[in-house]
C-alpha cells in the first residue's frame, strides 16, 4: 500500500509539473550569440538545449543568429567548443509574444596534463637502440653531397637543360651554320686533331 501511495504522488507531481509548463505563455526567442570579449565577433553553430523542457536542442546558423519557441521561465544552456556554457532564463510576464538578447559565451582554454609516449619498455632497450642510432649528416656533409661528381653527374643526365643552356647551344649551332655555310660541314671522323685526341685517351686509360 505505501509503495502505491508513493507511485500515485510521484505521477501526480509530474503530472502537476507537465501541467504548470504547459500553462505558461510561449515566447518566440530570438537572438544572436557573439563573443563576451568582443561583441563583433560572432561565434557561429551554437548548441541551445532547453532544460526546462526535455533538454530540446536547437543551434545557431554560421552568423550566430538563432529563433525558437520556448516558454516562459524556461532555462536555456548554450554551449560551444572552446567556450564556456552560459545560462538563460526567460523572463515572465512579457508584454508581447517575443523576446530578443544578445547572448555573449567567453572563450574558454583547457589545458591538458601532459602525456608521454616512450617507444622503449625497459632501459635496456634503450641503450641498445641508443648505441646502434645513426646520426644525420650536418649541413657541410649535405654541401658535400650535394656537389659531388656523381650527384651531378646523375642531375645531368635526368634533369632537363635550362633556358641558358638551350639558348648557349642554338647559338652555337647558328654560329656554326653561318661558318660553314659557303664551304662542306666539317667531319670529325676526317680530323686528324680528333684522332689524335681519342688514341691519346685511350692510352692514358690503358696505362691506369
Amino acid at each position: 500500500m505505501k509503495y502505491l501511495v508513493v507511485v500515485f504522488l510521484l505521477f501526480a507531481s509530474v503530472a502537476a509539473f507537465a501541467q504548470s509548463h504547459n500553462d505558461r505563455p510561449v515566447v518566440q526567442f530570438t537572438g544572436v550569440v557573439h563573443n563576451a570579449d568582443s561583441t563583433s565577433v560572432i561565434v557561429p553553430y551554437v548548441s541551445i538545449a532547453n532544460l526546462s523542457f526535455h533538454n530540446q536542442i536547437n543551434l545557431s546558423n554560421y552568423k550566430g543568429y538563432f529563433s525558437f519557441v520556448v516558454h516562459e521561465q524556461d532555462t536555456l544552456r548554450f554551449t560551444c567548443v572552446g567556450y564556456g556554457q552560459v545560462l538563460v532564463v526567460i523572463p515572465s510576464n512579457l508584454a508581447g509574444k517575443s523576446y530578443t538578447m544578445q547572448v555573449g559565451i567567453k572563450p574558454q582554454i583547457i589545458n591538458l596534463p601532459a602525456f608521454h609516449v616512450f617507444p622503449w619498455a625497459t632501459t635496456d632497450e634503450f641503450k641498445k637502440d641508443f648505441l646502434a642510432i645513426k646520426l644525420a649528416d650536418d649541413d657541410l656533409e649535405i654541401a658535400r653531397k650535394n656537389i659531388s661528381k656523381a650527384t651531378l653527374s646523375a642531375l645531368y643526365n635526368t634533369l632537363p637543360r635550362d633556358a641558358q643552356e638551350i639558348q648557349s647551344a642554338s647559338a652555337q649551332a647558328m654560329h656554326n651554320t653561318i661558318l660553314n655555310s659557303h664551304s662542306l660541314t666539317p667531319n670529325p671522323l676526317l680530323n686528324p686533331l680528333a684522332w689524335g685526341s681519342l688514341i691519346k685517351q685511350i692510352s692514358d686509360a690503358d696505362s691506369k
